[in-house]
């Protein structure tokens, strides 16, 4: 039937969440240290990013790639982040229970200091969406990873949610609906994500070399002083 043939949508579907599932698993294993977390989730983002662009990457090959050469700087931003994500969740708790045990003026106190937390764990979540994306597809200092990853996040805010809510509809159907779905895990979460992620990053991305051959195509440029900028 021609519906299975390689060349139909429906068998091209299918190979992606092939390949997504077999990313998901170089993942896990390459995350297993924990530490190695972030350099495995910039290697995995490499190759999802290529598949949305229409490119058709080696997938172990550019994984490896990818884990090696952005281990450094992956590796060091996810342990600055982990941190803060320790920091927020211990801090978070504590001031819930305080809110919830105290009363008068002292729980209100607690529980302006939890909603900044909360805002805070916002400003995280942004930051976490784009970071590891853009450690896969520019180069730049760890600072302005983090920067540059909130301002995109809160400048494309539609994609953001859409990125998050693909995340959070995953971790929810394997915790409370089906265990075995994290056969899907990560690996279909970056390869959907990068096809939102894939025209922010390109749009924020200047190049001087295509600007050069294209004279008329300002967009890159433009957005990318305007993030720059704001950020500065």
């Amino acid at each position: 039937m021609k519906i299975f043939s390689y060349d139909s949508k429906f068998s091209q579907v299918i190979l992606r969440i092939a390949e997504g599932c077999y990313l998901n698993l170089l993942w896990i294993i390459f995350s297993l240290p924990v530490i190695t977390m972030g350099a495995a989730t910039a290697a995995l983002y490499r190759v999802t990013l290529k598949m949305a662009r229409g490119e058709e990457p080696s997938v172990t090959t550019q994984f490896i790639r990818g884990f090696k050469e952005n281990f450094k700087q992956a590796t060091i931003l996810w342990l600055i982040l982990l941190g803060a994500g320790i920091i927020l969740g211990f801090d978070g708790y504590i001031l819930f229970r305080l809110s919830r045990t105290t009363t008068g003026m002292t729980a209100v106190m607690w529980t302006l200091m939890l909603a900044l937390i909360i805002v805070m764990g916002v400003a995280y979540a942004i930051v976490m969406c784009y970071v590891f994306p853009l450690v896969a597809s520019v180069e730049n200092t760890n600072w302005a990873m983090i920067k540059n990853s909130f301002f995109i996040g809160t400048h494309y805010l539609f994609c953001t949610i859409l990125v998050l809510a693909i995340h959070f509809a995953m971790f929810f159907a394997i915790v409370r609906i089906f265990t075995p779905l994290i056969i899907f895990g990560e690996g279909i979460c970056a390869l959907l994500s990068s096809y939102l992620l894939a025209r922010v990053i390109a749009a924020c991305s200047y190049d001087p070399a295509a600007q050069e051959e294209d004279p008329d195509s300002t967009e890159a440029q433009e957005n990318y002083e305007k993030l720059n900028g704001a950020a500065k």
